[in-house]
């Protein structure tokens, strides 16, 4: 059964090829593309695990093609006859070849070129703290990714979100998840890191206004939330949301750093070093882009509440489900 409503049947002809539009993000921005009518090409490394991409859109409007940002010769593929192009790819920690470099930094440059080969329009989704002088391989591929997307496609729209929530978030998740197994959470830094978290769903629909043409071209734009918090207030807001009672533990950086070296090595890390070097800095949209009108408002888009959101996947870390009792 598909997702889109008959109101919402196709109004438009146009091609968007999507980068990275499996994922957690790129799911919300396939469906928010096909609702507005829009045919979508995903491109990603496995296509024979996107097929739950299709039933968002009518019959034949979603097509999923197989596609490698270290083979530019497929990227090139992946874009040709397209209208606008979206590259959502991104990595929390490098894994074999898909190194930060290569997959932010140089994965960033192809689909740039590519896009600019064939005239389309470029939407590039980048992260707040992205920065050439970081200390983070994260931050500064992101910054050298943007760089070559500038140079490429000077128009191109490049949007910074905070950390991003939703049902397959990787934040919220995995400390909920690390609450229901440790006894203890572990502030990092002492937990005053200040984050802006911002709905998947917004995300995705900034990404589809801006395929519209609706953001300012060659602007950056920064996305946050309705609420600035501490780390240390989004560990309390976690475990009331899953009713569980745990001590937080401060953990200087120092010490969080070197056991991030030795536990990135192991299978699904549950932090690694590069991730601690992120938390020494704030995440939140910056006073600049405020009042430039480079935010979700800018863009016409209302910033959805956390707590309006989170308790509708996280119950499923609560020890009796979606019928435990939280108080408000």
């Amino acid at each position: 059964m598909s997702d889109v409503t008959v109101a919402e049947q196709p109004v438009t002809n146009s091609l968007v090829t999507v980068f990275g539009g499996s994922g957690f993000l790129g799911r919300h921005v396939v469906r928010a593309l096909a609702r507005r009518g829009y045919r979508v090409r995903v491109a990603v490394r496995r296509p024979e695990l996107a097929g739950f991409l299709q039933p968002m859109g009518y019959v034949g409007q979603i097509q999923v093609i197989q596609a490698n940002l270290r083979y530019p010769d497929s990227v090139r593929r992946a874009v040709e006859g397209a209208d606008a192009v979206v590259n959502l790819v991104g990595i929390l920690a490098p894994s074999g070849r898909q190194s930060f470099k290569a997959v932010q930094a140089a994965g960033a440059r192809a689909v740039a070129e590519a896009a600019a080969a064939v005239g389309a329009r470029l939407v590039h989704v980048s992260a707040i703290g992205a920065s050439a002088s970081s200390a983070s391989d994260y931050a500064k591929t992101k910054a050298e990714g943007e760089a070559a997307v500038r140079a490429a496609v000077p128009d191109a729209i490049i949007l910074r979100p905070s950390i991003v929530f939703g049902p397959e978030d990787d934040f919220f998740n995995k400390f909920a998840g690390m609450a229901r197994m440790s006894p203890v959470l572990p502030l990092i830094g002492g937990g005053q890191t200040r984050f802006q978290p911002v709905f998947v769903g917004d995300v995705a629909e900034a990404v589809e206004r801006a395929v519209e043409g609706l953001a300012k071209p060659g602007a950056t734009y920064e996305l946050g939330g309705p609420e600035v918090r501490t780390f240390e207030q989004l560990l309390r807001t976690t475990l009331h949301e899953i009713g569980a009672k745990r001590p937080l533990v401060s953990l200087p950086f120092g010490i969080a750093a070197c056991i991030g070296s030795i536990a990135q090595k192991l299978p699904g890390a549950p932090i690694t070093k590069d991730q601690v070097e992120l938390l020494k800095s704030d995440n939140v949209v910056s006073d600049a882009a405020k009042a430039e009108g480079r935010t979700l408002e800018g863009l016409g888009v209302t910033p959805t509440a956390l707590e309006s959101i989170l308790g509708s996947y996280l119950w499923r870390f609560r020890k009796a489900g979606q019928f435990t009792h939280i108080p408000t």
